[in-house]
């Protein structure tokens, strides 16, 4: 019974947002995520209870393929073998039935831990959604404890923006359209100075109603603008799972930068979810290695910019273990890679000629 999936979701010590049904509903709004599958193992004793499950959704490939993904899961204790052998071969019956190439997973386990091991036929993957490594603030402090972990530009910086009169809002369902669109004009903003892509508006709109507080009660999302002037100038969509609160996307203008909206936005965020009784805010994604600490970074990860902004906020340094594979059509999977690297390369030389010319 989809209770029975979701409560058992909740109550899971690794369980997180992206294992519940109501994400995998929200997946398959996405173009090409077209289907997904809540999977249960049960215990085959007693009352028959769930001792492990997944959340896996089907993503197009070119060539009419597909693959599979279950991100920040499966759920089951990855010290039991039995446990795990039989979850893993609900999601290997699946892959037959689709002619899955692929199943990729973001184990829910910390970088370190050799369970991982116990887990056959799986390879490290050479790509992941999820973060590899995120920052965790503890909430259960004092609002002076809080500020005092921070870095003192954190902490400097929500003063800055307290200054210039920045106000940061919670965004509630009476305006919740006309805030989508401001939220959505600062992202971009922020995607083309940042040089990242994004989802288009609609994507963030199924998010904040499929996971809207007032219909969904085991996990919710919330849009936050901070304004200046009157005028937005930064935003953030939280979620909210069990007793943490996560800051998943987040936008800022390029005007007025000087004004540290964001930071205390992010300031807000923290007080509000403290005060919900929230006892861990998830900062979502850092590089896995600052290169700003590094003295001569060959190649700077795509998320060192955020990395610095964040660091600045303290918190605890989590990294979780890299993302696995397991393949079952290994032609077609090496196959689709290659012609993935191909437009890669002919992608980047396109833009290497674009910067040559434009600098003659």
């Amino acid at each position: 019974m989809p209770q029975n999936f979701d409560k058992f979701v909740q109550n899971h010590p690794l369980g997180t947002i992206h294992q519940l049904r109501e994400w995998g509903e929200f997946q398959t709004k996405t173009p090409g995520r077209d289907k997904f599958w809540a999977i249960e193992a049960l215990d085959l004793k007693g009352d028959r209870p769930i001792i492990a499950s997944a959340l896996i959704i089907r993503q197009s490939l070119p060539f009419g393929k597909c693959w599979l993904y279950s991100p920040r899961g499966p759920l089951v204790d990855y010290s039991n073998k039995e446990q795990t052998a039989a979850i893993f071969a609900k999601i290997s019956q699946i892959a037959k039935e689709e002619k899955a190439v692929f199943f990729r997973f973001d184990p829910p386990l910390l970088q370190d831990d050799t369970n991982l091991k116990k887990i056959p036929k799986t390879r490290t993957a050479h790509a992941h959604y999820q973060p590899e490594s995120t920052l965790l603030i503890d909430l259960t402090k004092s609002e002076d404890q809080i500020l005092a972990q921070m870095k003192p530009k954190g902490r400097y910086n929500i003063k800055v923006a307290q200054k210039h009169g920045v106000t940061v809002e919670e965004c509630t369902a009476e305006n919740l359209q006309k805030n989508i669109q401001e939220f959505y004009n600062l992202f971009t903003q922020t995607t083309g100075r940042d040089h990242f892509s994004g989802h288009p508006k609609k994507f963030y709109q199924d998010m904040l109603e499929i996971f809207d507080p007032q219909k969904n009660a085991a996990a919710s999302a919330k849009l936050y603008l901070a304004r200046y002037s009157s005028k937005p100038i930064a935003g953030a969509i939280v979620t909210y799972f069990n007793k943490t609160a996560t800051y998943y996307f987040g936008a800022s203008s390029s005007e007025d930068r000087n004004v540290m909206a964001p930071y205390l936005l992010h300031w807000k965020i923290m007080q509000d979810a403290k005060a919900a009784g929230y006892e861990t805010y998830d900062l979502f994604g850092i590089a896995p290695t600052h290169e700003a600490e590094r003295s001569a970074p060959s190649k700077p990860h795509p998320w060192a910019g955020v990395t610095e902004f964040k660091l600045k906020f303290g918190g605890q340094r989590i990294n979780y273990a890299p993302a696995r594979e397991i393949i079952y059509k290994p032609f077609w999977y090496w196959l689709i890679r290659a012609a993935k690297c191909l437009r890669g390369r002919q992608k980047n030389n396109r833009q290497i000629i674009e910067i040559n010319y434009e600098a003659k």
